[in-house]
């Protein structure tokens, strides 16, 4: 373990093996490290943060503030973050909130690049990327393969499903179906995103079986988007991919706003 003389660690803060911190980084009382993490200058871990193995964190990196929620009353909350992430200069993930389950939850592979924003409540699944200055409002859901570019902003409560890709620039104010790539103002879905696809390991089947159904709910003309989910949910042998987009789509119906979790949502009296 390589500690920095000039570091501000807590004695009751729980460090694993093989870990470094740099100079002039603050290491709360509640906070966790798991092994060989490698925790630069200038950073802060505060508040009841758990953090995996193999993570990264660069300078000027806030892990576990406050949440920046006008409905927050100091209400005990965390943020757990798995193993082998990269957290860039700059960086902001906040704790979540009683009003949106507590916790904060970052899995593992993940990539956060300099001055990106996680707020109270995100959930963010592996392999997912966030460049530079990417914003992601309270309650937003990141699934798997997840690649937003720089200067994204997305609205609170929003999905965006797996390996979807959002353009730079973007705003995104309602759920961003998996497999797709987003852009534009207002942002709208352009293709499949077929690169992404094929370096994540989708076989030729696989991503053709996503076009397929991808014409048939955003090219064919059909303004009835659940009759075409209801006649693709028909098909004999329905490949998982497909299945999942169906899934997904319907929930969106079920939200408000195009966006499910604002059906989740907890009123102001009730979180207080």
């Amino acid at each position: 373990m390589k500690i920095h003389r000039w570091a501000l660690v807590h004695p009751g803060a729980k460090l694993g093996s093989d870990i470094e911190i740099g100079p002039f980084s603050v290491i709360g009382e509640n906070v966790t490290i798991g092994d060989e993490s490698v925790i630069k200058n200038n950073a802060t871990i505060i508040g009841n943060t758990t953090i995996g193995k193999n993570n990264i964190i660069h300078p000027n990196a806030v892990l576990g503030a406050e949440p920046q929620d006008l409905k927050y009353r100091g209400e005990e909350s965390l943020l757990t973050m798995g193993d082998n992430n990269v957290v860039r200069e700059g960086v902001t993930i906040n704790m979540g909130t009683a009003g949106g389950g507590g916790k904060t939850v970052i899995g593992n592979n993940n990539f956060f690049m300099a001055c990106s924003h996680v707020a109270h409540d995100c959930i963010i699944e592996d392999n997912v990327l966030l460049a530079n200055g990417v914003l992601l409002g309270g309650h937003v859901v990141l699934e798997r393969g997840v690649k937003l570019m720089g200067l994204v902003g997305i609205q609170p409560f929003v999905t965006i499903g797996r390996y979807a890709y959002v353009g730079g620039h973007s705003r995104i104010v309602q759920d961003v179906p998996p497999y797709v790539i987003i852009e534009g103002h207002p942002a709208r879905i352009r293709q499949v995103n077929v690169i992404g696809l094929e370096r994540e390991g989708f076989s030729e089947e696989q991503i053709g079986n996503i076009k397929e159904s991808f014409r048939a709910l955003f090219r064919s003309g059909e303004l009835n988007r659940n009759k075409i989910l209801e006649q693709l949910g028909k098909q004999e042998n329905i490949s998982p991919e497909v299945e999942y987009l169906i899934t997904f789509l319907k929930n969106i119906e079920k939200g408000k706003h195009g966006r499910y979790r604002e059906i989740l949502r907890v009123s102001p009296a009730i979180a207080r």
